[in-house]
C-alpha cells in the first residue's frame, strides 16, 4: 500500500497569522480549527503547524521553553486536541514543527545547565572554556549575526548558539539529551499527531574537536548576516553523527501507523540537494526532506532540472518535498516578479509547475491567493535579524503578515490590531474577493490540485526531462498506464514549441495549433500522448 505522504500536498499554517479568536491580534489554535474547511476545500492532504509550544517568543516560537506544552498565546492542550479531531474528520493529517537542535535559554534544562559546572545537566549544552586571550573557541558564525558563541559569566564559559544568543544549542553527543528529545517526540505521537516537520534537521551535532570552518571564497549571503555563507559550514552542522540520530527517530515513528517526518535541510545550492538525498536514502532515515534550493531567486529551466535530477541521482530510493515559499523567504510571486507578465500569471504558472513535480508538495498559507510580499517599515518589524541589520536585511516579516479573509480593516483576521500590519496590496487578495472571481488564483489552485490528484502520472509517475532550449522547461511524468508531458515558459515573452504528437489536457495557459504549442509569457500546458513525445 502506497503511503499517504508520497504524493501529498502539505499546507503550512503560520499560527500567529492565520486566525485570531482571542482578540489579542495574534492567531491561535481555535482560529485554525475554525478555518480548516478553507484548507480542506483546496484538496490538500495535510497541515503543518509552525511552532505552537511554550516559548518566550524571541524567535516566534523557534525558541522552545517546554517541548510538551502549548504556549498560552495559542491556546491549550485541549484546543490542540480539538484541532486534531476536526482535521482528521475533514481528512487532513496534522504535523507540527519540532525544534530539536536548540532550546530557549528559559528552558528548565538550560537553566540547570548554566547554574553550575557540576549540575546534573552540566553538559546538556555545548560549553567551552575561552581561549587564552578570552576569545571564542573558533570562527563559527550565528545565523542571526555575530559569533555562534555567547559568554556566560556564571559558568565562565562560552555556549554555542547557531541562531539567537537566547537559543542555546543542545549537546547531542550526550546520550541523555538524545533520550530526552525522543521522549518529547513520543509525547506528541501518543497524542495523535501524524508526524513532524523537523526544523534545521542537519544542525543536531557539532564537531567535537571544534575545528574552525574554512572559507568559501563566495559572495556574502543575505540569509541573515552576510557572513554565514562566507564559510563552508562543515564543522558546525551536517555532521555524520546526524544520521544515527535520524535512524533512532525513524525507529520511534515506525512504532506508530502512518507517521511521516519531513526534514528542513538548512543549506543552500547543490549541497542542499545532496543532503536531502542522503537524509532520505533507504527506509531507516527521514521519510522526506526539503531544502532552500527552490526558495531562492533562481527561476530558470536549468535550475529546476538540476534540483530534481540531482535528487534522483543522489537518492533513487529517497523522497523529496518541493516548495516555492515558506515563512522564512520572500513570497515567490514577488521574488520572481522580474520574470512575470503579471503577478497573477506567475502565481498560476508556479502552481501548475509545482504540482507537476515528482515528490511531496508544500504550499504556504496565502500562496493559494497569490499573496505578495508585504513591504514593511522599520517600526513595524518583529524579526530579530531585520531589526539588527535594517535596511540591508529586510527580514522575514514580509511573508508572515496575517491571512486575509475579507476586505475589512483587519482582513477578517482579528477584531483588534494584528501583530503585523495588513497592507493594501495584501488586502486586495482576500479570500472573499477570490471566491467571487472565477479566474482567481484561489480557484486555480483548487483546479490544479484536483488535476494532480486525478492523474496517476502526476502523483507517482517517473520524471524524464526533455532537452528544450531556454526559457522552456519540459518533462514527462510516466506510469505504466499514463504519460503526461508538462511544459512551462519561464519568461515574459511568447514562445512557440513544435511537437510531434499530443493533445492538451487539464488547466492550461497555452494553445495547440497544428503541431505547434503556443505559450504566452508564463504559459504552461499538460499534454497527453500515446507515443513518445518529441520537441522537433
Amino acid at each position: 500500500m502506497r503511503e499517504w505522504w508520497r504524493d501529498a500536498v502539505i499546507y503550512q499554517i503560520y499560527p500567529r497569522s492565520f486566525q485570531d479568536t482571542s482578540g489579542n491580534g495574534v492567531g491561535d489554535l481555535k482560529g485554525i480549527t475554525n478555518r480548516l474547511e478553507h484548507v480542506a476545500s483546496l484538496g490538500v492532504d495535510c497541515i503543518w503547524l509552525s511552532p505552537i509550544f511554550m516559548s518566550p517568543q524571541k524567535d516566534m516560537g523557534y525558541d522552545v521553553s517546554d517541548h510538551t506544552n502549548i504556549d498560552p498565546l495559542f491556546g491549550t492542550l485541549e484546543d490542540f486536541d480539538r484541532l486534531i479531531e476536526k482535521a482528521h474528520a475533514l481528512g487532513l493529517k496534522v504535523i507540527t514543527d519540532q525544534v530539536l537542535s536548540h532550546t530557549s535559554d528559559q528552558h528548565r534544562w538550560f537553566k540547570e545547565s548554566r547554574s553550575s559546572r557540576t549540575s546534573e545537566k552540566t553538559d546538556w549544552y555545548v560549553w567551552v572554556d575561552p581561549m587564552p586571550d578570552g576569545s571564542p573557541p573558533n570562527n563559527w558564525h550565528s545565523h542571526f549575526g555575530g559569533p555562534a558563541w555567547e559568554f556566560d559569566p556564571g559558568r565562565g564559559q562560552y555556549y554555542l548558539h547557531n541562531f539567537l544568543a537566547s537559543q542555546p544549542d543542545l549537546n547531542f553527543h550526550n546520550p541523555d539529551v538524545v533520550d530526552a528529545i525522543l521522549e518529547t517526540c513520543k509525547y506528541w505521537l501518543d497524542r495523535g499527531l501524524d508526524g513532524f516537520r523537523l526544523d534545521t534537521v542537519n544542525y543536531y551535532f557539532h564537531d567535537q574537536e571544534l575545528r574552525s570552518n574554512p572559507p568559501t571564497h563566495a559572495k556574502p549571503q543575505v540569509m541573515a548576516t552576510d557572513l554565514y555563507g562566507m564559510q563552508k559550514n562543515i564543522y558546525n552542522k551536517t555532521r555524520p553523527e546526524n544520521l544515527g540520530f535520524l535512524e533512532r527517530l525513524r525507529a520511534l515513528t515506525d512504532q506508530y501507523d502512518d507517521i511521516m517526518m519531513v526534514g528542513e535541510v538548512g543549506e543552500m545550492g547543490d549541497r542542499s540537494i545532496e543532503i536531502m538525498a542522503e537524509y532520505t536514502a533507504g527506509s531507516a532515515r527521514l521519510h522526506l526532506a526539503y531544502s532552500f534550493a527552490m526558495l531562492g531567486p533562481d527561476f530558470t529551466p536549468g535550475h529546476f532540472r538540476r534540483c530534481i535530477e540531482g535528487f534522483q541521482k543522489g537518492a533513487p530510493d529517497g523522497h523529496p518535498k518541493w516548495s516555492f515559499s515558506n515563512h522564512d523567504v520572500p513570497r515567490h510571486p514577488s521574488r520572481w516578479a522580474e520574470h512575470a507578465v503579471s503577478h497573477d500569471a506567475i502565481a498560476k504558472q508556479s502552481c501548475a509547475m509545482l504540482m507537476a513535480f515528482e515528490g511531496t508538495i508544500g504550499i504556504y498559507q496565502g500562496e493559494e491567493l497569490g499573496q505578495s510580499e508585504a513591504e514593511l517599515e522599520f517600526h513595524e518589524l518583529t524579526d530579530p535579524p531585520a531589526i539588527r541589520y535594517w535596511p540591508a536585511v529586510k527580514g522575514r516579516d514580509g511573508c508572515r503578515t496575517p491571512m486575509v479573509w475579507d476586505n475589512t480593516d483587519n482582513g477578517g483576521f482579528s477584531r483588534e490590531m494584528p501583530w503585523l500590519p495588513i497592507k493594501a496590496p495584501q488586502l486586495e487578495r482576500a479570500v472573499t474577493h477570490q471566491e467571487a472571481a472565477n479566474d482567481s488564483v484561489l480557484h486555480h489552485y483548487r483546479e490544479v490540485i484536483a488535476f494532480r490528484r486525478n492523474n496517476a502520472a502526476l502523483c507517482n509517475g517517473a520524471t524524464s526531462f526533455h532537452d528544450v532550449a531556454d526559457p522552456i522547461l519540459a518533462f514527462t511524468r510516466s506510469t505504466d498506464a499514463q504519460s503526461l508531458t508538462c511544459v512551462f515558459n519561464l519568461s515574459k515573452e511568447s514562445q512557440t514549441v513544435p511537437l510531434n504528437t499530443g493533445m492538451l489536457t487539464g488547466p492550461r495557459a497555452a494553445k495547440l495549433e497544428g503541431q505547434n504549442l503556443q505559450l504566452p509569457g508564463n504559459g504552461y500546458a499538460y499534454i497527453t500522448h500515446d507515443e513518445p513525445i518529441q520537441f522537433t
